[in-house]
Parts: structure tokens; C-alpha cells; sequence
């Protein structure tokens, strides 16, 4: 009979080591070393995760603020700058599975100092080629370079996925999460400062505020972090995760819920500034309402976790989903009758209910892989240990992979807005897809997750 110690051998320890600070003997759901050791091991990794991760998604988002700086001297129309907005979506999303096992490759910490040096790369470009008179395809490349702090979420949520015990995983995931959230609407904030104080004319300070900042989250984690001997990956993770069907549904309500956060925040500024030009002449005011959302929606992710420890992430999700759908609905109608009061609420909701639904979503990957690990090892006799060692191993992939589909929905959030502004010439068509979407989604959870049968993971 094959063994989880046949199907991964790294799981007794036996993994090649890259640099130093490497911790071989990791027992998070052990009270008595959880209590005594790895409780403020396992704060401190996080600490500075999140602080990278934060750099991260600021860099990610640049672009979100950088298009509100393109005014007529650079000759740009509405659908160019949404595409300026959706590639570092896209080459995000599609990073975010290397990401993944670089953790496994190099250790987390090692990986983190790197991931983090590698953001002064779009920062020093956009420094260097920013101005009036570039080329619209000279900005499509160098946007395409910010897509490596889409990349950090992946690798850090995987390593931090390791450090925690399932009790607490929600919680931590959500902390980690939402904190790299933040740099959304930080970034958004800076911009406004930027745009409020120096004007327009000055997109390059955007760049010269982040390159110290980088420089200090990579010293961060070059001090803090750990690296952990068994958050080493299988060899060949992401295929045995494939061969769940889970997998795929979870990938399908992390578009829904991550794809429509990153989506929005990337977007929103931009769909202001289109679908209410009376009210806003000039970007400085759209710039002045575009990060309440995203702040709200980052504050809020840890919540959604803490809300699936207790109550099931699968249930959790189910409901959320019906919010969001209600809350684009809110969106539609604001914008049938031109309400930018009634516009903003609907957004604020999606972008709050986006929040929480990341949290109870990446709540549910463990739990799924745990559910199936106690189940396994019942029928084989094996080492409860091991088993859950194994869970938190695919739980890393699945992240990595979970993530990489989700933000690339955010690659469709925005192509939903340019494609409904070119031809509706207003973002309806796009308002009505998000709503079918949303439908979808939690018609998808309960039939999955909730809907009594046999079989059924009871955990999630």
C-alpha cells in the first residue's frame, strides 16, 4: 500500500538547504511547542511577511494610480490606460505559481529577500521612462515588469500557510493577506498626496517614495524570517492538487471574491473617472474617493477568516456571495440613474464583501486537504503526523495555483470595463456580468460544500 511518507520523502526532514536560519523541527498543532516556541516564531514570520508582502501589492497597484497622472499631453484614451491596468493583472497572476514553489526551492525566507529586491526593477524603469512623449507600447512593457508584486502574494501566503496550526489558519492567513491588501489602497493614498501637493506632473515621485521602502522590507526579512525545513513543496504538488475536483471550484469563488478585489481596485479610479466626468474634472478628486474601498476591503479580510474558523468557510462564502451579487445590483442601478452617492455605496459593498470572502475562501484550501488527510489515514493506519504535513504541503499549492487563477480574474475585471465602455459607452454590461458571476458562485458553494450528502468534506 503507498504511504504519505512514499509519496513525499521531504516530509521526515530530508530537504537541501540554500543560506542559513533553517528550522528543522516545526509542530504547530503540538499545544505544549506551539505555547512555548512556535507562537511567537510563527508572529514574527509573519510580521515581516506581511511587511514585504505589503511592498508587493503597492507595486502591483502602481499602475492604478499612474494612469490617473496621464492626462492629455500623453495622449492616451480610457481603453488604452484599463489595459495599462490589466497586464501587471495578468503577468501577476501568472508569476504567482512559480512564486509558489520558489518557497519549496529556496526556503521562505531566502525567497522573501529576493521577491522583495525584485521590485526596484519596474520602480527604477518607471523612474527612468515615465514622462510626456513615451510611447503607449514602451508603457505596456514596463507595466508589464510591475506584475512581479502580484507574484509576493503567492510565495508568502504559501509560507505562512506552514507556520500555523489549523485552528488558527484562517485567522493568520487572513492577517497576511489583508495586511499585502493594504498596499492597495496605501498606494492610492500616496497618490493622492502626490497628486494633491505636486501635481500631475510628477508621476515619478510615486517611484522615488517605494525604492527605499523596498530596500527596507528586504533588509526586514533578511533579519526576521526563517526558513522551514518542511515547507519544502512535493514534488509535483500542483498535479495532485489538480486531480481534486475541489481544487477547481475553490479557483472558481477565489475569482469571485480575490479576482473582484484586485479587479476593482485596479479599476475603480479609471471607471470614476468615465462613467462620472462631470464630477470629477480632475483626477485629484476621483484619486480622493478611490482607496476607501480597497482599505475596507483589505481591513475586513482578516474578519472573514476569523468568521470561517468559527462558522465554516464553506458557509461563510456562500452568504458572502449573495452580498456581493446584491451589492453589484446596488452598482447597476447607481448606474441607470447617474447616483455617484448610490455608485460609491455599491462599490464600497463589493469591495468590503470581496475582502471578506478571501479570508473564508483561503480558509477553506486547508481544511479541504486536512478533511481529506484524517480521512486517508483512518483507512491506512498511517501517521496522523505525516498526513497533516502532507495536507499543508497541497494547501500551499493550492494556494499558489488558487491565486494565480484569481488574480487573473482580475485581468477580466477590467477587460469587462473596456470592453462595456467601448461598446455601451458605460460599464452596465460589465455590472450585469459581475452579477451572473456572483450567482454562479454561490450557487457552485452550496451544491459543493453545503448541500447534504454522502461523502460530503465536513470540515470545510
Amino acid at each position: 500500500m503507498t504511504t504519505v511518507r512514499d509519496l513525499d520523502p521531504t516530509l521526515t526532514g530530508s530537504h537541501r538547504k540554500i543560506g542559513r536560519r533553517w528550522i528543522d523541527d516545526w509542530r504547530p498543532e503540538d499545544p505544549d511547542f506551539w505555547n512555548s516556541t512556535g507562537k511567537a516564531v510563527a508572529r514574527r514570520n509573519l510580521v515581516f511577511s506581511v511587511a514585504s508582502e505589503h511592498i508587493g501589492f503597492s507595486v502591483w497597484s502602481l499602475w492604478s494610480v499612474l494612469v490617473l497622472f496621464l492626462g492629455p499631453d500623453y495622449g492616451f484614451d480610457p481603453a488604452q490606460k484599463f489595459l495599462l491596468t490589466a497586464l501587471p493583472t495578468l503577468v501577476g497572476a501568472a508569476l504567482r505559481i512559480p512564486y509558489t514553489f520558489a518557497v519549496g526551492t529556496f526556503g521562505g525566507r531566502n525567497w522573501t529577500i529576493v521577491s522583495a529586491l525584485l521590485l526596484l526593477v519596474p520602480c527604477v524603469l518607471i523612474a527612468i521612462f515615465l514622462q510626456p512623449g513615451v510611447s503607449f507600447g514602451t508603457l505596456l512593457v514596463i507595466s508589464l515588469f510591475a506584475g512581479v508584486g502580484g507574484g509576493n502574494f503567492a510565495s508568502s501566503m504559501t509560507n505562512i500557510n506552514a507556520y500555523y496550526p489549523l485552528r488558527l489558519k484562517g485567522w493568520a492567513l487572513g492577517v497576511n493577506a489583508g495586511g499585502g491588501n493594504l498596499g492597495v489602497p496605501v498606494v492610492q493614498l500616496v497618490g493622492l498626496l502626490v497628486l494633491a501637493t505636486l501635481g500631475a506632473s510628477h508621476p515619478r515621485t510615486m517611484v522615488a517614495i517605494y525604492l527605499p521602502l523596498i530596500v527596507l522590507a528586504a533588509l526586514g526579512a533578511y533579519l526576521g524570517m526563517d526558513n522551514l525545513t518542511q515547507n519544502s513543496n512535493a514534488k509535483g504538488a500542483i498535479r495532485e492538487v489538480a486531480r481534486h475536483s475541489e481544487t477547481w471550484v475553490i479557483s472558481l469563488l477565489y475569482i469571485g471574491t480575490f479576482g473582484s478585489f484586485i479587479g476593482f481596485g485596479f479599476a475603480f479610479g479609471q471607471v470614476l473617472l468615465v462613467q462620472f466626468p462631470e464630477q470629477f474634472p480632475v483626477p485629484v478628486r476621483a484619486a480622493a474617493l478611490t482607496f476607501l474601498g480597497p482599505l475596507l476591503g483589505s481591513l475586513i479580510r482578516p474578519v472573514g477568516g476569523a468568521l470561517a474558523d468559527r462558522y465554516k468557510g464553506s458557509v461563510v462564502t456562500f452568504w458572502n456571495f449573495v452580498a456581493m451579487a446584491a451589492g453589484a445590483a446596488v452598482v447597476l442601478v447607481a448606474s441607470q440613474q447617474n447616483s455617484l452617492p448610490l455608485f460609491l455605496v455599491g462599490f464600497v459593498m463589493l469591495f468590503v464583501f470581496s475582502g471578506v470572502g478571501n479570508g473564508s475562501v483561503y480558509k477553506m484550501i486547508p481544511a479541504i486537504f486536512t478533511a481529506k488527510a484524517l480521512m486517508s489515514t483512518e483507512r491506512a493506519g498511517e501517521d496522523g503526523g505525516l498526513a497533516a504535513r502532507l495536507a499543508t504541503k497541497r494547501s500551499g499549492a493550492l494556494i499558489g495555483l488558487a491565486g494565480a487563477i484569481g488574480a487573473f480574474g482580475g485581468v477580466l475585471v477590467n477587460l469587462a470595463f473596456r470592453q462595456s465602455f467601448l461598446t455601451l459607452k458605460n460599464g452596465d454590461g460589465a455590472y450585469l456580468t459581475f452579477i451572473a458571476f456572483y450567482a454562479l458562485c454561490f450557487v457552485v458553494t452550496w451544491a459543493v460544500f453545503i448541500r447534504p450528502r454522502a461523502g460530503r468534506l465536513n470540515l470545510v
